[in-house]
């Protein structure tokens, strides 16, 4: 029995060593295993498990847009207070994809990347065929252009806008005012100064932003060097813009807006926009999940928009008016135009006051971008932005009758998509549950072979115990020898009975 017992405490240490050393193993290789297999994923490589992704974006995106319709027209000329209504959402579904994929010898990697847009009636709120007014973009804006010049210059343009019937406000549908409509005055600027504009034959924001590509990026692949992957190399052959008014505000920094390299850092994140026509920076906010994945969320400091004034660094984008908008003009043909954050949220209060019917909320208006820090790639993202046109009364310029100076929202949008389906199970698999079953066992096996271990000492040390305590235990004890003929007690009693028989 105590034979048993010692080989049962033998072979609980032993498994017990077996279950410590493969807790060690899975604590030392597992981490450097996954970080491999991450390292070698996330390069722009076409064996990677990311390049698909990267080059034919598979997750569902939409663009959304919401206009503002101007309710008091009339009144506007009169130098009353705009007053807008929010129309839609109009929903459309983009897709994205690559072209013109060319590898160079410098770990970078060259293309062009375009998107198309289809409009999605059963998410929209209204079709394309809806009439909205809105102020007239082109005969505004070159009416604020044209302010500097002499005064019978200007009344000879207005009497052109006049014969043109250029009104300071449209009626036109959604339709038109996104994707285009032919005005006359596009056609006489053409025909007066040619290559001064690049819409040719129709006009509409974003006439230039469906089937079409965003400019030639080239970014490093990552395959020297990881922490690079993903980082812009050169725009369009550009290492910087020339927008703008300081180096630091032309240098084209971070990425191209779709991934990041892995491994991430929960402080902040870049990248170039062409839209925006900059680079921009978003903040860490907190850490959180995203269907079971876990996430960075960065989101736009207040400064992002701020002025000169009141955020130095900014300065080489003026010049500048309140704080929360951007003049865009430098890289919008010199027209008076502003991006800022929806209904001018985080901007200046006094943007708010001047039109009414705007309610900034940082639910609905704030933007954000939830990343997966070990990989660099986004989960759910929502960037938001409102393009917006500064008008006023022109003297001269008939047409602007009494209006007062204003920076006017015309529309804002959102670019929304998550990771979603069977892209989001085989990246939860693969980068959360395997790693987290890999993280788990190693626990398991350090708690089983300490209790092993323990559970064997204990086992040696009873029995070592029990032996002490009872070193003549007859159950550990040989039996005593039978006494034979020959010991003396068995003669002297033999002598002992002759005696007796004598007498």
């Amino acid at each position: 029995m105590a034979g048993a017992r010692c080989r049962t405490a033998v072979g609980l240490g032993v498994v017990g060593a077996v279950c410590l050393l493969l807790a060690g193993c899975l604590l030392l290789a597992g981490p450097v295993i996954i970080k491999e297999q991450v390292l070698k994923n996330v390069r722009i490589d076409p064996s990677s498990i990311s390049f698909n992704m990267w080059r034919d974006i598979p997750v569902p995106f939409y663009l959304t847009v919401n206009l503002f319709e101007v309710q008091n027209p009339q009144e506007v000329l009169q130098g009353a207070k705009p007053k807008v209504n929010q129309r839609g959402p109009y929903v459309y579904r983009e897709f994205k994809y690559k072209t013109n994929i060319t590898f160079h010898d410098n770990d970078t990697v060259s293309y062009l990347e375009y998107r198309q847009l289809f409009f999605r009636p059963d998410l929209s709120n209204g079709t394309e065929d809806e009439y909205i007014v809105m102020p007239n973009i082109l005969m505004l804006g070159a009416a604020v252009m044209m302010e500097n010049l002499p005064s019978f210059v200007k009344l000879l343009l207005s009497g052109a806008l006049a014969g043109l019937k250029q009104e300071a406000f449209i009626n036109r549908t959604v339709g038109e005012i996104l994707w285009g409509y032919e005005d006359p005055l596009l056609d006489t600027i053409n025909a007066l100064v040619p290559g001064l504009i690049p819409y040719k034959g129709k006009f509409g924001i974003f006439v230039e932003f469906n089937n079409t590509n965003s400019g030639l990026f080239t970014v490093n692949t990552g395959m020297k060097n990881i922490s690079q992957v993903h980082m812009v190399d050169s725009w369009n052959g550009l290492k910087k813009v020339n927008y703008w008014r300081s180096n630091e505000c032309n240098m084209i920094n971070g990425t191209a807006g779709e991934m990041w390299p892995p491994y991430m850092s929960p402080t902040s994140l870049e990248f170039y926009s062409p839209d925006a026509c900059r680079s921009m920076t978003l903040v860490y906010e907190q850490s959180g999940e995203f269907k079971g994945v876990p996430t960075y969320r960065f989101v736009a400091p207040k400064t992002l928009f701020a002025n000169g004034t009141d955020y130095p660094p900014n300065e080489g984008f003026c010049p500048c008016r309140q704080s929360g908008i951007q003049n865009v003009s430098s890289c919008r043909l010199n027209a008076p135009m502003f991006i800022s954050h929806p209904h001018f949220y985080n901007a200046d209060p006094s943007l708010v006051d001047a039109v009414e019917g705007l309610h900034p909320s940082r639910e609905e208006h704030a933007l954000f971008l939830d990343v997966h820090p070990m990989t660099g790639i986004p989960m759910n993202c929502s960037i938001k932005l409102q393009l917006n046109q500064y008008m006023k009364q022109v003297s001269g310029i008939l047409q602007t009758g009494k209006i007062q100076p204003v920076v006017m929202p015309l529309l804002w949008f959102a670019e929304s998509g998550y990771i979603d389906g069977s892209v989001l199970s085989q990246f939860y698999t693969n980068l959360v549950l395997i790693p987290s079953i890999l993280d788990y066992l190693q626990y398991i096996f350090l708690g089983l072979s300490v209790l092993l271990i323990i559970s064997a000492a204990l086992m040696m040390m009873s029995q070592k115990s029990t032996k002490e305590k009872h070193p003549h235990d007859p159950t550990t004890q040989s039996p005593p020898p039978q006494p034979s003929e020959t010991t003396p007690l068995l003669q002297d009693t033999s002598t002992q009975s002759q005696d007796i028989a004598e007498a």
